[in-house]
């Protein structure tokens, strides 16, 4: 394995690209001072991973990076690629050759390449173990190396000895080794600590979980309870509907009864009013028939008399007729009174002739052949007085049939008073047929109405009930939701007080001081505690602050000589302690031109929030820093006052005076200074989210009680 060339751009005074070509031999480059023949191992010691900017004679690693001239622009990048060859495979790769290229930006970001392929730092550090061959080999041989590996200790001689030994390899994978069985130590002590922090919620957590679990419980028993309230209101009103709709039924079929038994006695009305009406043009034509009687009768008692005028000159005329015609006369005369008792008693009888019925037409047709009779018997009276005899014993026989004839009407006046009585009586039952048709009808219409609003009365309550249902089911969803949170927030609020009284994050020696807090008055905290800072400037002061923020804050420098006697006594370490009676305020800055620069937020000291107290702590860790909004702006300003400033971007980069440029990405892992603030956010949050679980809880009651109430 040789070395076969070095491919140079960029790195310190090669600002052009050059690639050195190595033979079989021996090479040398030679030039005056200050030509750059050091910078040729400084390429190859920075290739194989070198991360001292000192050894590379720089004050940061943005030194190597080809600064410009007055002729020239700077570069942005360094490069610098290594070509060996591998043919004996001394290498562990499986390449006839080997190459090896290192890339640094001016923003920091810095990568390695093995063959082109992208790599670790780590990575080539272990292909170039036990070759003498690495940034610490014995390969590369600088000035004045041969006078420090004489005149250097024992420790660093071995190192070398090692390296030619090729024992590094085992010996640094032995390193790596027992640093990661103490951090898998420091992980499972930190697991401990989780699972005893764990174990001691795992109770009140049993039983929220078994309040939880009995509350499902009774959700679920109360769903079936509802459930079956509600099915049996449902057979309740099915059962009074069925039985409305047989009420109805009845009502029905007798109101369609009383129709049918109404419409027949309106029927039968109608024939009787028929047969009335029959009946009373019936007795009008005998009134008629019986008013021309009377004045045919008038008329014979005139002929009678003409008769008895001819009967006293027949008497006169003939004796042997004088008895007969005086018992004639006699007779005639009783006959008168009779016809005059016979007329006086239907004078009398005349409000009753109205009941007369059919068989007045017959005693009509009897009136009139008496009157035929009469006649002929008044025509043929001289001619033959035998006629007077058959008409005296006619007219005996019209006394008869009259008589007859009264009895007939006073049957029928008796016919009509029945008839008239079950006129009324049917009247009156059509009247209470009405009146139950009528009610019937209102019951009827009562059980509808009452059908339809409790119909009505049901669908609002199941609308309701539906209603009730859906809210409270949304309210036991917001509930559980809210609970979720709440115990989330809550269970992250423990864990970052249980890592707050525990002092997680900070150094051993810190926490075995501030475990004194409560023994040993005067002890006020450490830096992150006493100061309260924007979340959009925490990133940046905690930059600023770096391992300061660690620092423990006293009322006076005896309680810090007595902590430092106490870490001493104990090997617990080290602590930086700031007591406040030697804490000094700087002032103001003395460049406060600086605040006119383009993206200038504030000084750090100006950012954060403190007791008047401890005023002179932040002026004193944090009064000579400047916080600008970007990087690119922090360089501009960096560059105009010739890198004399210390200055911190809102994203953590952070320059310092020399021109140095920390920065990437920022990973706040332990969050230190935003520890009290998010625990304050999260009391804040678990207070906010109690009160809605009860506020929920609240509605929840309520919306059971208006439920009750509709049941």
């Amino acid at each position: 394995m040789y070395l076969k060339s070095i491919e140079v751009q960029g790195f310190k005074s090669f600002a052009n690209k050059i690639n050195f070509e190595f033979h079989n031999g021996i090479t040398a480059i030679v030039g005056p001072n200050g030509s750059g023949k050091s910078n040729v191992a400084d390429a190859v010691r920075w290739v194989l991973g070198e991360q001292s900017a000192k050894q590379l004679r720089g004050s940061s690693m943005q030194d190597v990076i080809f600064s410009g001239t007055e002729m020239r622009k700077p570069m942005g990048y360094a490069y610098v690629a290594i070509t060996l060859d591998n043919s004996d495979h001394a290498l562990p790769i499986d390449y006839e050759e080997v190459t090896v290229s290192r890339r640094v930006y001016r923003s920091g970001e810095s990568e390695y390449m093995i063959n082109g392929a992208t790599c670790r730092l780590k990575d080539v550090a272990e292909m170039f173990y036990d070759t003498g061959i690495g940034k610490e080999g014995y390969s590369i041989i600088g000035q004045g190396q041969i006078d420090r590996i004489l005149s250097g200790k024992p420790e660093e001689r071995r190192e070398l000895f090692d390296e030619a030994a090729g024992i590094v390899k085992y010996k640094r994978r032995k390193a790596t080794a027992l640093k990661k069985l103490d951090q898998e130590r420091a992980n499972l002590l930190r697991i401990s600590d989780i699972l005893a922090e764990l174990e001691r919620q795992v109770e009140p957590l049993e039983k929220q979980s078994a309040v939880a679990k009995n509350y499902l419980q009774m959700k679920e028993e109360l769903k079936k309870l509802d459930v079956n309230i509600f099915l049996i209101d449902n057979e309740k009103c099915k059962a009074q509907i069925d039985e409305c709709v047989k009420n109805i039924e009845v009502a029905t079929n007798d109101l369609e009864a009383a129709n049918a038994e109404n419409e027949s006695i309106r029927e039968e009305y109608g024939d009787i009013e028929k047969k009335i009406e029959e009946l009373d043009a019936s007795i009008e034509e005998k009134r008629a028939n019986l008013s021309e009687t009377s004045i045919l009768k008038q008329k014979l008692e005139g002929e009678i008399d003409v008769l008895n005028e001819k009967i006293n000159s027949a008497n006169k005329s003939a004796e042997h007729f004088a008895a007969r015609n005086k018992a004639l006369s006699d007779e005639i005369e009783s006959k008168e009174a009779e016809c005059e008792k016979l007329i006086a008693d239907q004078k009398e009888h005349d409000t009753q002739t109205e009941e007369l019925i059919k068989r007045r037409d017959e005693a009509v047709a009897d009136l009139e052949k008496l009157q035929k009779e009469i006649e002929e018997q008044n025509t043929s009276v001289e001619d033959n007085k035998n006629l007077i005899i058959e008409l005296l014993n006619e007219r005996a026989t019209i006394q008869s049939k009259l008589g007859q004839f009264q009895t007939m009407v006073e049957q029928n006046k008796i016919r009509k008073a029945e008839i008239q009585s079950k006129l009324i009586s049917a009247r009156s039952e059509e009247a209470e047929q009405d009146k139950l048709v009528n009610s019937f009808t209102l019951e009827l219409n009562t059980v509808c109405s009452e059908i339809a609003s409790i119909d009505q009365k049901r669908e609002s309550m199941e609308e309701k009930l539906g209603d009730h249902r859906s809210k409270l089911e949304e309210l036991d969803r917001k509930l559980g939701e809210a609970q979720i949170s709440y115990h989330g927030i809550k269970s992250k609020l423990d864990t970052l007080k249980n890592l707050a009284e525990r002092y997680d994050g900070y150094g051993s020696s810190i926490k075995r001081v501030m475990e004194q807090k409560s023994k040993m008055s005067g002890i006020i905290g450490v830096v992150a505690d006493i100061m309260q800072v924007d979340p959009k400037y925490e990133t940046a002061i905690e930059t600023a602050l770096g391992g300061n923020i660690q620092n423990i804050v006293t009322k006076d420098e005896n309680v810090a000589k007595r902590l430092i006697q106490y870490l001493k006594e104990n090997k617990a370490g080290r602590a930086t302690f700031l007591p406040l009676t030697t804490a000094r305020n700087r002032g103001e800055f003395d460049k406060p031109e600086v605040r006119d620069a383009a993206g200038f937020i504030g000084m750090a000291s100006e950012l954060v929030s403190a007791k008047k107290e401890y005023d002179d702590v932040i002026s004193q860790l944090l009064g000579a820093i400047i916080v600008i909004d970007s990087v690119d702006n922090a360089l501009k300003l960096a560059k105009e006052y010739n890198y004399t400033l210390r200055i911190v971007t809102l994203e953590g980069e952070y320059l310092t005076p020399g021109g140095a440029l920390a920065g990437g990405s920022f990973k706040n892992g332990s969050n230190l200074l935003g520890r009290k603030r998010e625990m304050d956010e999260l009391e804040k949050q678990a207070q906010t989210s109690l009160k809605e679980m009860e506020s929920i809880m609240d509605e929840i009651d309520k919306t059971k009680e208006d439920r009750a109430k509709l049941r």
